[in-house]
């Protein structure tokens, strides 16, 4: 048999062709990736400030959150399907985990990081613990946690392509798709939406890190 012959035309035919189902992958994609990332930053953020009051447990913590970290995607999500069943739910909870550790552990480094003398400076004019926390320290650290965050937007961006093995939604299904009927306009119009969402994630976030990037800006010369 002849292999597919195809064409940029041909696959931005079938994707204008197709907009309405492309757009329902591309919207179920994004839902996983924040929903599962955003609960990452609730349970990661507070579990990275608790890394900082206990040094042992912090070792048990970020030991925890690594090996999640480690288990390969597909396999930690069959895992999830056993208990959770089929579907995005499953999907979620994963994202969730594997989006722990780079937040828990940038969080952790980020707050160990804040130059003491700043902690000394906001005691000195009576800050109370949480007060340091909150107005001093967490606003120095944000660099290292969205560092964290972006490391887990983008694996979490790749991991829900294979959503479709376990019944969730998302542009993995055009992938597969189009991996089954050996289709590859089929395959491009969701890998190429899902690479971008990647970039410009990626993207994004380092933008936001440079921007609260305290030190450099502090060592940016002046244009005065």
């Amino acid at each position: 048999m002849d292999s597919y012959q195809w064409s940029l035309a041909d696959l931005f035919s079938y994707m204008s062709r197709n907009s309405d189902l492309l757009w329902e992958h591309f919207l179920s994609h994004l839902y996983m990736v924040v929903s599962g990332v955003g609960l990452a930053i609730v349970l990661g953020i507070p579990l990275g400030v608790l890394c900082t009051r206990h040094e042992k447990l912090a070792k048990v913590i970020l030991g925890i959150t690594s090996i999640l970290q480690v288990i390969p995607s597909l396999a930690l999500l069959v895992l999830l399907m056993l208990v959770l069943g089929l579907g995005s739910k499953t999907v979620i909870v994963g994202l969730l985990f594997y989006s722990l550790n780079p937040i828990v552990r940038n969080t952790y480094i980020g707050l160990k990081q804040v130059d003491a003398s700043y902690i000394e400076a906001g005691r000195g004019i009576g800050m109370s613990p949480l007060q340091l926390l909150v107005k001093v320290r967490f606003p120095l650290s944000l660099p290292y946690i969205i560092s964290g965050l972006r490391i887990a937007a983008v694996i979490a961006i790749g991991v829900v392509t294979i959503a479709p093995l376990v019944g969730g939604e998302g542009l993995g299904r055009e992938i597969y798709a189009g991996i089954n009927n050996q289709n590859p306009l089929r395959i491009y119009a969701g890998a190429i939406p899902a690479a971008l969402i990647a970039i410009v994630a990626d993207l994004v976030l380092g933008y936001f890190q440079r921007k609260l990037n305290f030190a450099d800006r502090k060592s940016s010369p002046s244009t005065s």
